[in-house]
């Protein structure tokens, strides 16, 4: 994630030539002074100052020059006075990266004993964004809205929820997604339009023959590998075969070649998302299990089966939490306990899960996996933490994408589970396991999600509306009448939308 550091935000003020050019200077400085606040806070990518807009030709400019610099994730838009709408027009209809809307103004109180005209031509905040605002929603633009004093802790903490999704929409529009195999056979949900979706986000996807990962990983050193194995033997909780002259170290020593040679494969292509299948791994002793784990803590997106619709979500996910404690991961729904008083979700795959979200030091083990028909392969064995989660899911529906997202409650295991060999988590569904259960069947969710403790529902709302796709939130008040009016009812817009 280290791209992230050389990223930055705009902040274009807007205002115009009737106040004169004491009042431009004014704006000019109040703004420095905003910016060089918020950048002194360390949010999660600076900010630049922009020369304040006061004509059609400066917002123009400036517009089509945030579109043409590589490192700017989009646009932080505040009018300090009145700024006529029309003038932005043209600059808008071209803008093509994520806008915020700050709604706030320099001085926190009215200056009561000396407010007088001259404050109120140049404090005008509070009917200048109206007129924004009418502009961008008249051009039918996603924009995020931040309201507040730009002190306020909570603006601060808006801005950085933004920024971490603008830099996965940037991250998103160049991702490259490798597969390793095809689609799990005869399976619906994993499939779908991959030029559809390279037009609607951005991302690329492509195939490769396992042969060409399998001779990754055979050029692997054995020297490369000892310092692999270490680093194992230093981070986890190692089972006794497993060890330095344990029975199956040979399998562990195999897992790290096969860590080190898709991570080899992987970066030399420039891809950070991809997918396998277990049923298509010619010429590879076992299924990838640790690598894929231990990838994916590293920020690679992962889907199974060939899911590369997930599998770029969880790049996402990967993106928007970076630096955050909690942890995401590629899941599956699982297997649930039915207890008529406690309904929870068993979440885990096969084998990858990724120990971002364990609640503690994870066990390093080899078990049995019973299907594939490939050696046993070795994995990371953990509970995930508690606390609030969400599921998120993008499918295909034919003439559209849709993005489904539950709130969750993770919480820890209900009982001990000694003979379950894979790392998973478990939740509660929101408002209810009957209701969540439902909803999320009705929506068309897949079985596999991107599942994050770091980023919530409304940070992924953002992603969507950007890339113009269909979002659907199943939360504590959702109402499956309702949810299905809406399900009709969006339906039809995109179908007039077409």
């Amino acid at each position: 994630m280290e791209f992230i550091k050389s990223l930055e935000a705009w902040f274009i003020v807007g205002s115009q030539h009737l106040y004169g050019a004491e009042a431009l200077k004014q704006v000019e400085k109040d703004a420095k002074e905003i910016v060089d606040y918020l950048n002194q806070q360390n949010p999660f990518v600076k900010i630049k100052l922009k020369p304040v807009a006061t004509t059609p030709e400066e917002v123009f400019a400036v517009c089509k020059e945030a579109n043409n610099q590589e490192n700017c994730i989009g646009a932080i838009a505040w009018m300090h006075t009145f700024s006529p709408a029309k003038m932005w027009i043209a600059g808008l209809q071209t803008f093509s990266k994520p806008l915020v809307q700050f709604h706030t103004q320099f001085n926190r109180h009215i200056p009561w004993d000396k407010i007088d005209m001259d404050y109120m031509n140049l404090h005008q905040t509070a009917h200048g964004d109206r007129e924004f605002g009418f502009l961008v929603s008249r051009l039918r633009l996603p924009r995020t809205i931040v309201v507040g004093h730009w002190q306020d802790e909570s603006v601060l903490d808006k801005f950085n929820r933004w920024m971490r999704v603008a830099v996965a929409i940037y991250d998103h529009k160049q991702l490259k997604i490798a597969r390793f195999g095809d689609n799990m056979r005869e399976v619906a949900v994993t499939e779908g339009d991959k030029v559809e979706a390279q037009k609607v986000f951005g991302y690329s996807v492509n195939g490769y023959g396992v042969y060409e990962l399998a001779d990754a990983i055979d050029t692997v050193s054995d020297e490369d590998v000892r310092k692999l194995l270490a680093e194992y033997d230093r981070l986890y909780n190692v089972e006794e075969s497993l060890k330095e002259k344990g029975s199956a170290r040979e399998s562990l020593e195999y897992s790290a070649r096969i860590e080190i040679g898709l991570k080899t494969f992987l970066d030399h292509g420039g891809f950070k998302a991809f997918t396998d299948n277990f049923q298509n791994l010619n010429g590879i002793k076992q299924l990838p299990g640790l690598a894929v784990q231990r990838l994916m803590e590293q920020g690679y997106g992962f889907g199974g089966e060939g899911d590369w619709k997930t599998a770029a979500l969880v790049r996402a996910v990967k993106v928007m939490g970076y630096g955050l404690p909690n942890g995401s991961s590629f899941m599956e729904d699982y297997t649930y306990d039915l207890d008529e008083k406690n309904q929870v979700v068993l979440g885990a795959h096969m084998l990858e899960v990724c120990p971002s979200i364990a609640k503690e030091k994870s066990k390093l083990a080899i078990r049995p996996l019973g299907i594939g028909g490939k050696a046993d392969p070795v994995r990371l064995i953990f509970s995930g933490k508690a606390g609030k989660a969400v599921n998120a899911t993008v499918v295909d529906m034919g003439e559209r994408f849709r993005m489904v997202v539950a709130d969750l409650d993770a919480i820890a295991p209900p009982n001990q589970m000694p003979n379950l060999p894979v790392g998973h988590a478990f939740w509660k569904l929101q408002p209810n396991f009957d209701v969540g259960t439902q909803a999320w069947i009705l929506a068309g969710g897949a079985h596999h999600s991107a599942y994050s403790l770091d980023i919530d529902a409304e940070m992924l709302r953002t992603f969507a509306e950007y890339f113009g796709i269909e979002f659907i939130h199943i939360n504590e008040k959702t109402e499956l009448p309702q949810l299905k009016n809406e399900l009709r009812w969006n339906d039809l817009a995109y179908k007039f939308a077409k």
